[in-house]
């Protein structure tokens, strides 16, 4: 086994579950007279039934003796990341922190809907197993009363776990406190030694410091919930929804026809009809006395003036013969116009052995680069950063030090852009460039 970490109140290993192929597993220890021991045995008990994907699976629990010292055990998923480890090297985006909600969102409203409560929620409990984050399971509780107030000193505790009650409303209050840290890489501070209120400083952005503040309401009864959690991170989603394509545009114009009452639509129906009959028939009639009052070409008058000039252009040309002539040209000449860019060098993310051992399936993250006139990339920003920060960090690394043969516009050097998407494996990294522009 090998040592991952620890506290004073347990510690994890990284061990192995037999078969085929074999799989890593993370192996807890904990001693069996904590404070907490009954509690945890408890919540084991809740969690070996779920199944959920934002959860970790709880494989084996129990107890053990090691020279002679009883301890409780669990055997868990092995996660790849832990957000507790990303924190100390850097903040949060603040996209990357509604990524992390939606998920914790979905795993505590699976908890909630089934009496429990999560009670330990922290960056050290948000992990990522196989590219999907997932919380811990190790120690879950019934909603109601606990024995859990002599462990009710950390700051991701609720106010009210001293009493000895615990609700869904104390996982709000334990994810306003994730989502200061996420941001400002330390948990939020009390307001003064005399005020238990948490600060949430003004630098975190919108709508997210919000849900912070809603979410660290001392009273629980004015704690966020869950739903409106949701509802600050999409407050515009109806329109969100709205097409932006021209096609549904046009669709939405259509409904709007279509929202006439029924007892109209029969009579506009048939008064269109008439119209287009008529319509018809006019510009056949018209079709059949220009013919025969044509002049063959010996006999058109010097000046053109006495026709319109559209009739002059039915007679002499007729409209499928011309289009196809002119537009062939133009479409030829726009194809030689622009000729595309050729990857020049192609750089490979440097990854450490030990992350790469750590992959499950494939990592994916996309890049997108800005290409010069000359070739070389003068920027690069993540479209997909993927589940793991570190890999997201090695592939935009590589992605700034990439060549390109420049685009061709009407013969001169042009500027272009490209997306290169990296797919990480423990058998290698593989990346697949496409130019999107011109």
């Amino acid at each position: 086994m090998q040592w991952l970490g620890g506290s004073a109140r347990s510690g994890v290993f990284l061990t192995e579950l037999s078969g085929y192929p074999p799989r890593k597993a993370a192996l807890k220890l904990f001693p069996v007279d904590a404070a907490d021991a009954e509690a945890r045995v408890a919540g084991w008990a809740l969690a070996r039934n779920l199944a959920h994907p934002h959860l970790m699976r709880l494989f084996d629990t129990g107890h053990c003796q090691i020279d002679g010292t009883s301890l409780l055990y669990t055997v868990t998923e092995y996660a790849d990341e832990v957000l507790a480890g990303i924190l100390p090297e850097r903040a949060l985006t603040a996209d990357e922190a509604k990524e992390m909600v939606g998920p914790v969102l979905d795993a505590l409203g699976y908890l909630h809907g089934k009496g429990l409560v999560h009670g330990h929620l922290k960056p050290s409990n948000i992990l990522v197993v196989d590219n999907e984050l997932k919380l811990s399971t190790d120690g879950l509780f019934a909603a109601g009363r606990i024995d859990y107030a002599s462990t009710a000193s950390s700051v991701y505790d609720a106010p009210e776990l001293v009493t000895g009650t615990i609700s869904p409303a104390a996982d709000l209050w334990s994810l306003g406190v994730t989502l200061v840290e996420s941001f400002t890489q330390h948990p939020p501070l009390r307001r003064s030694p005399t005020q238990p209120e948490l600060v949430v400083p003004e630098s975190i952005p919108e709508p997210l410091a919000g849900i912070a503040r809603a979410c660290l309401e001392l009273d629980p009864a004015r704690r966020c919930t869950l739903a409106g959690v949701q509802a600050r991170l999409a407050p515009a989603q109806p329109v969100a929804a709205a097409p932006s394509r021209p096609q549904p545009v046009a669709e939405m114009a259509a409904d709007t026809r279509n929202a006439a009452p029924a007892r109209w639509r029969g009579p506009v129906l048939i008064v269109v009809l008439l119209v287009l009959a008529a319509l018809v028939t006019v510009v056949q009639m018209r079709s059949h006395k220009a013919q025969p009052s044509a002049p063959s070409a010996s006999q058109q008058p010097s000046s053109p003036a006495t026709a319109p000039l559209s009739e002059q252009t039915v007679v002499a040309a007729p409209p499928q013969t011309s289009v196809p002539q002119a537009s062939a040209p133009r479409a030829e000449a726009a194809k030689d116009a622009t000729q595309k860019g050729a990857v020049a060098d192609q750089v490979l993310p440097k990854v450490l052995p030990s992350a790469m051992d750590s992959i499950r399936g494939t990592v994916v993250v996309v890049t997108g680069v800005s290409v010069d006139q000359e070739g070389n990339v003068a920027d690069a920003t993540l479209e997909s950063a993927g589940p793991s920060k570190y890999f997201a960090k090695v592939a935009l690394e590589a992605a700034h030090k990439w060549k390109f043969k420049p685009a061709q516009v009407n013969g001169q050097a042009s500027a272009s852009a490209w997306t290169l998407r990296f797919e990480f494996r423990q058998t290698g990294t593989e990346v697949t460039p496409a130019e999107v522009a011109p």
